[in-house]
């Protein structure tokens, strides 16, 4: 079971990791506080301070067609917001 999924980069997540050293990964829903600690850490070769979880429901979506109106939803999510120790940064450009 892989626990970190993919790392979120939106304009407000970088903003958090410049200014507070926080960053953001969409996680395994069954994965716990621990267990991301440890993923991120051996991953990223940081210093984890604390972990922050959250999990989204997923959305109801609806599409018009010519033939018939298509009801769908969003899978739901967790996401986990990682502190790291004051100093360490995750560039996740550096595997390009």
């Amino acid at each position: 079971m892989s626990v970190l999924i993919k790392p979120l980069i939106t304009e407000k997540m970088t903003e958090l990791s410049e200014k507070r050293g926080q960053y953001g990964f969409v996680v395994d829903r069954k994965a716990n506080k621990v267990e991301i600690r440890k993923a991120v850490e051996t991953q990223y070769n940081v210093t984890v301070t604390s972990v922050n979880t959250m999990i989204y429901a997923g959305k109801s979506k609806k599409r018009f067609t010519k033939s018939a109106i298509l009801d769908g939803r969003k899978s739901h999510f967790k996401k986990a917001m990682v502190t790291v120790a004051e100093g360490d940064i995750i560039d996740f450009y550096a595997n390009i």
